[in-house]
């Protein structure tokens, strides 16, 4: 699009945001508060209204992400060393506006970490704090030239909450300046700057920012919903976790998603006790439904309620599981792997060797100490698991199997034999959730397990955790963190060995019932 024309579009934009929002108090709207409310919406009211007591620590792997973002974004302002710098007091937005301001007018290159500072006619007033301002030719206030923000970012893709927030401090900057800057950049890691598509996510950003400023106003505090996926690094977790279970919240139930949760409201299904008594009928025709996700719902209130397996014979078999697909074998191996994702680095093969003739259990910790002794321990892997031929390799979740193709691949295994050995993997997860309905807030290892009786050693210990240990182990060299990640593995091929004895159980139980 030609530039006059952009700019006239983008000017649309201008008046909207003041003339439509009630009278507010004052409230300090930031662009990490706006990116809070995209994720959650109720995080972003926590955060201005909360009590701060409710909030948790930062976990270790929170901290760790932070402390590497923050590490990403000093190795790219390093590279451009005429950056200028404002200074001010942490947090005192108005002073770091003004000292900003004054490096734009004086037209300097580069401004890191720069504040700009907008009040509506409502009282509210926009803080975008973005990590560079890159001056660019063109007309602004300031004379014959302009600004441009760029945020850095340690994700590898430009996802949209990023896009936003860089369309945030574009528009707070165009207001500043009195100039639309052309573009706008996420600097990412691994590849070069992603220029963001200004046209087309400004108007997302205004709604998105127009419903945070409305909710922000009025103090309305959102429902709660309960994400795994989304809340686990939340430091409002443990406070919204509670209220969810004091009132047995149905987000809490696998598979209730945000919007199935706004359908069943609108059936005024909200509790256990009235879905658990639905006929799937009523809910087969429901967008995002259908009969086999409605009779699931349904068995999954009955099951938390009952607090016990059901069955799951929605597809009409006799048996939930034939002896191929859950084998039982003198010899037994239980596999969990550790990885560092930042570092594409298998770290830890965990090999549980389960010998029923010989009722012996030994574990076999296959440890990298250090990235280049990847491929030594791959190859420690493979020998252990051809020592037994005929064992059947039983893991949780698609991971395992992915890697070792992947592993296989990188490091010159043949095709052939890697199909081989895939051919002995059974995946538990994908055989309880065909076969099972539980009374577990999220099927994960973890949740399944700790229903069954089993208990990590360390209670707190997860895969982020498992992540944080190995990064200590290599910056401090503390032999500590290598046994807590050993004991936590072990203890994961331990719970999916409890896995699969109690499926087996549970099926043949299922198959006697009349």
């Amino acid at each position: 699009m030609p530039e006059a024309e952009e700019s006239t579009a983008f000017s649309t934009l201008l008046p909207v945001l003041p003339s439509v929002l009630p009278s507010s108090p004052e409230i300090w709207l930031t662009d990490e508060l706006l990116f809070q409310y995209q994720r959650c919406q109720r995080h972003a009211y926590l955060e201005l209204y909360g009590d701060s007591e409710q909030r948790d620590p930062p976990s270790d792997y929170l901290a760790k992400l932070r402390q590497d973002s923050q590490t990403h974004q000093r190795h790219v302002l390093t590279a451009h060393p005429t950056q200028h710098r404002p200074k001010y007091a942490r947090r005192d937005w108005a002073e770091g506006a003004a000292k900003t301001f004054a490096l734009m007018q004086q037209g300097v290159e580069r401004i890191s970490d720069g504040v700009l500072l907008l009040e509506l006619e409502t009282g509210l007033k926009l803080v975008s704090c973005p990590n560079l301002l890159i001056k660019q030719p063109g007309l602004s206030i300031f004379g014959d030239w302009l600004y441009a923000p760029a945020d850095i970012r340690l994700g590898k893709r430009p996802k949209l909450d990023y896009q936003i927030a860089v369309a945030f401090h574009t528009y707070v900057l165009a207001m500043v300046q009195g100039a639309w800057p052309e573009t706008a950049w996420l600097m990412l890691r691994q590849r070069n700057s992603y220029a963001v598509d200004l046209f087309n996510i400004l108007p997302r950003m205004q709604e998105a920012l127009q419903d945070c400023i409305q909710m922000l106003s009025e103090a309305a505090e959102p429902e709660i919903f309960i994400s795994h996926s989304r809340c686990d690094l939340c430091q409002w977790s443990s406070h919204c976790y509670e209220i969810a279970q004091t009132s047995r919240h149905l987000s809490l139930l696998p598979g209730v998603t945000p919007s199935r949760y706004e359908h069943l409201k609108a059936m005024r299904l909200i509790s256990l006790e009235a879905l658990a008594q639905t006929n799937p009928r009523q809910l087969e025709n429901l967008p995002g439904f259908g009969l086999p996700v409605a009779q699931r719902l349904i068995w999954q209130a009955q099951a938390a309620l009952q607090n016990r397996a059901i069955a799951d014979f929605a597809d009409g078999d006799d048996e939930l599981l034939s002896e191929q697909e859950l084998p039982t074998a003198e010899v037994e191996l239980y596999f969990d792997i550790e990885a560092a994702p930042e570092q594409n680095l298998i770290y830890l093969h965990g090999v549980l060797v389960v010998d029923r003739l010989a009722q012996t259990e030994t574990f076999h910790p296959l440890l990298a100490r250090s990235a280049d002794q990847e491929q030594d321990v791959w190859q420690q892997f493979l020998e252990l698991v051809w020592r037994y031929p005929d064992a059947p390799i039983f893991h949780f979740c698609p991971y395992e199997v992915q890697t070792v193709r992947r592993l296989g691949e990188l490091y010159g295994v043949s095709s052939a034999l890697i199909e081989r050995l895939i051919e002995r993997f059974v995946d538990l997860h994908e055989r309880v959730t065909r076969v099972a309905i539980l009374p577990v807030e999220s099927y994960a290892l973890k949740p399944i397990a700790r229903w069954l009786g089993f208990d990590w050693r360390d209670a707190e210990a997860n895969g982020a955790q498992s992540i944080f240990w190995y990064a200590q182990w290599l910056e401090t060299g503390n032999v500590d963190f290598l046994t807590a990640i050993l004991r936590y593995n072990e203890d994961d091929c331990r719970a999916t060995y409890r896995v699969k004895d109690w499926l087996v159980e549970f099926c043949r139980d299922a198959a006697q019932r009349p």
